[in-house]
Formats: structure tokens, sequence, C-alpha cells
């Protein structure tokens, strides 16, 4: 395992693999690693000649400086997991470059996407994609991957990634990863090591809620399945749902029925505990 910090490097580092035809995966993170990384990891490993993991926690993509400020780092201990995940025969790159080095000027590029990028996330945390697609499309540039990957955890970041590989026409494959949970239910997040036990403990109930919501809707319309999932979690004390949308799995496009599309999916942000963590998790109801 190689670690690179400045993108000579890392172009350098890649140019011989290119050169020789070989396949470049990438796994773009912001570090505080854990399995549901190193499942990504892993695939990009077992379906690619070289696998390149950044870790860069990306500030154009925060719209609270304080969310910034808190968000966990951890690099030392990233290293050594990535470490641990490749073998003799596997060749892994992790790309770990400061704020200068990405941003050696302000990015002034403009990326819309609507209505995938305006709605959820997008409503609440104005400028938050036009940020990830500020990076993201560097990172697809300084590497150039054959396949890169992401956490279904991030539904919405996937559906905006593949209108902004659309749009710049970048000759690569979008590789989607399940969603990777404790044994209890809970997903995997790297904003989970700020929570308390306690806050764990209410945090659970977001996935429990999830996942008998799929019962629920056996039974019940749309729109009331929205509103059962938002008054139970808001029912625990310590834990406010900030949105929960029922979306068409492609469009993004909030649904009122059942029978609207063929694959539905169900996305939520709640906060949780006195300082609030916002947390965010999703279910499928239909693919």
């Amino acid at each position: 395992m190689k670690i690179v910090n400045s993108i000579q490097n890392l172009k350098q580092e890649l140019q011989a693999y290119r050169n020789n035809g070989k396949t470049i995966g990438l796994v773009p993170t912001m570090g505080a690693l854990h399995r549901g990384h190193a499942s990504l990891v892993s695939r990009s490993l077992d379906e690619n000649d070289v696998t390149v993991v950044s870790i860069f926690v990306n500030p154009t993509q925060f719209n609270d400086k304080k969310d910034l400020e808190k968000y966990p780092r951890t690099l030392e201990k990233d290293c050594e997991l990535l470490k641990s995940l490749a073998d003799e025969n596997a060749t892994l790159i992790v790309f770990a470059p400061s704020v200068e080095e990405v941003y050696p000027e302000p990015d002034t590029r403009s990326f819309s996407y609507p209505p995938t990028d305006e709605v959820m996330e997008g409503s609440f945390r104005p400028g938050h994609f036009n940020g990830v697609c500020q990076v993201v499309s560097k990172l697809f540039m300084y590497v150039e991957p054959t396949r890169a990957y992401f956490g279904e955890k991030d539904f919405q970041q996937i559906a905006v990634i593949r209108r902004m590989v659309e749009d710049q026409k970048f000759p690569l494959q979008i590789c989607p990863c399940p969603i990777i949970r404790e044994k209890d239910g809970l997903a995997l997040s790297s904003r989970n090591s700020l929570l308390s036990a306690e806050e764990r403990e209410l945090a659970l109930n977001i996935s429990k809620n999830l996942f008998a919501s799929l019962e629920y809707a056996k039974t019940h319309t749309l729109v009331e399945t929205r509103e059962w999932v938002v008054k139970q979690i808001n029912a625990v004390e310590g834990l406010e749902v900030q949105y929960y949308e029922i979306v068409d799995g492609e469009s993004l496009r909030s649904l009122d029925s059942w029978d609207e599309s063929n694959y539905i999916v169900g996305c939520i942000t709640v906060f949780c505990g006195a300082i609030p963590v916002r947390l965010i998790d999703n279910i499928k109801y239909k693919e």
C-alpha cells in the first residue's frame, strides 16, 4: 500500500498501470473509515488491477462550518484498516491530499441537475451537492478510474453523481454498493463515532422503524406510511426527523402512491442527541 499526498505523484503512480491497460478502481471517502467503506474497497480490489482510496474531508460540500469542524478525522487509523484489506497481490494507493492541494484557488464551477439535486438533502443543505460534484469531478480527473464505488447509504448522492457523469461525459462505471449495518440494524456511518452510548441506542429507532414500515406499507397507503415513520421516530425523545421522503429511485421525485413507480425508496434524515448528530438512512420498498 502506498500513501500519496500530491496530485502529481498520484498521476505518476497511475500512469504505468494505465499505459499497460490495467483497470483502476476509485473509492472516494472523507475518512473515518468503517466496515461500510471496507466493503467498497474490498469490492474494488476484487474487480480492478489497482484501487485508489481518497481520504479528503471536502470543505465545499459543508454548508455548516461547525459540522465541518467536528467531522471526524482519523487518517492513521484509516490507513491501518486499508492496509489490512490489501493482501500481497493487491495494489492499493491511498490519496490523502491537503485542502490547498485540491483547491489551490476557489472552485467556481457550478453543477445543477434538477430535480435530483434540489430535493431532500439539496433542499436542506444548499450548495452541498455542488460541492460534492466539485470534488468528485476533480477525483475523476486525477484518477481517470475505470470504476468508482459509492455506498447506497448516500442514496441521493449516487443519483446526483450519475447525472454529473452523464453531463461531463466521464468514461467510467458507477458502482453502487449496499448499505452495511451493525447486527442491530444501525447503518454504519462515520458520524456514528460522534454518538454517546445512550445516543447510539436512540439512533437504533431509525432503522427499526424503517424496517417496520415495510410491513406497515403492505396494508397502508404511501402517504400513511410516510406519516407513520415520522410519527414513530419523533415520538422518541432525543430524535427529530428533518425529512422523510418516499421517492422514485431514479428521478428522486416524491411519490403519493405505491402505483406511481416500480422502484420506490424511502430516504430519511434524523437529528440525534442533545448536541444533534445528523444521521441519514434509507429503505427500499420496491425495486
